[in-house]
């Protein structure tokens, strides 16, 4: 029975609990980190204590709770991220406008980050080139730490304020690319070194954070701030500030490649055909767009190897 284990009550306030353990605000009993001026890394700008993402769980004794209230919780956590997102939605369209205006001319989207932001920004871009069949230097993910930090890791390599604009010229960046440095703290010397490099040079530059008025945004053309609380687990942001950075990048990165031409109607006609899931799939637009029996759907579309392609040499043979 879910009721056998003592359930932890949800509080929003900065008053005594009688639910749970100690302060339902805890901020007041932790003691102030070294102050910034003395602290290594000049970037760290906001004090701990004020950072969203730092602050205290709603929810105390985790490990008192059953499966059944630990999923619960979580998931009523997660509710939160879709609402923030709907009211940030202009901002989010301002950076849309911005990549595109960019892309159209030539330019490439960039996604820099450290660990989890970091991989969330990998793993947009990989899906890019089989998704919309654009070649894969159009949209690029960098991490603190280089590829290796992709699954293990790198101490201290998100400290390094210089490393993210070289990391960026590795690549040839250039005037005519956009940035986007994705930090779920807002605070990250490397994220914030690569887009203040950035802007100076001409780039586009754009900043995912889920701190309010996080340095990252004061050195972005085009802050995007979703604030959506204390984590489940106390300062793991990649519970719910991961899930609103994916849901962001899903966004900015569908978005352009649809206004880039990349999508017919509601379909990825452009998609790489990788496997035979993806050749099933193609086939079946190509019978829906024009009428063809299955056999010669197919055999058009690996002629000619995408949906895109197939469709125009049948427009052809038809007119």
């Amino acid at each position: 029975m879910h009721g056998a284990k003592k359930k932890v009550t949800r509080s929003f306030g900065g008053a005594q609990d009688k639910n749970r353990n100690g302060p339902t605000n805890a901020i007041a009993s932790i003691r102030p980190p070294t102050p910034v001026s003395s602290q290594p890394h000049k970037l760290i700008l906001l004090d701990y204590l004020m950072k969203t993402t730092e602050q205290p769980s709603h929810y105390d004794n985790l490990e008192q709770l059953s499966t059944h209230d630990l999923l619960a919780h979580i998931n009523a956590e997660d509710h939160v991220v879709p609402k923030v997102i709907k009211k940030i939605l202009p901002s989010i369209e301002r950076v849309v406008d911005a990549v595109y205006e960019r892309m159209a001319k030539g330019g490439r989207l960039f996604y820099i980050g450290s660990g989890t932001s970091g991989r969330l920004g990998i793993l947009d871009a990989s899906e890019c080139p089989p998704t919309y069949g654009v070649p894969a230097g159009w949209v690029i993910g960098i991490i603190a730490g280089g590829d290796r930090a992709i699954r293990e890791a790198e101490e201290f390599a998100e400290d390094d304020e210089a490393q993210g604009w070289l990391d960026l010229e590795a690549h040839e960046a250039n005037e005519r690319d956009f940035v986007v440095g994705i930090a779920a703290s807002g605070t990250t010397p490397y994220v914030i070194g690569a887009v203040k490099a950035a802007r100076e040079r001409g780039l586009g530059t754009a900043g995912i954070t889920c701190n309010a008025d996080a340095p990252l945004s004061q050195f972005v053309e085009f802050p995007i701030e979703a604030v959506v609380g204390p984590e489940f687990v106390t300062g793991s942001t990649r519970m719910k500030a991961g899930t609103a950075q994916k849901l962001i990048l899903n966004m900015i990165s569908t978005s352009v490649m649809i206004k880039l031409g990349r999508v017919h109607g509601n379909r990825m006609v452009d998609m790489k055909l990788s496997n035979s899931k993806l050749v099933d799939r193609g086939t079946r637009m190509i019978m829906e767009e024009t009428g063809l029996a299955y056999a010669e759907a197919e055999r058009m579309l690996l002629l000619h190897g995408s949906v895109r392609r197939a469709l125009e040499e049948n427009d052809k043979m038809n007119t």
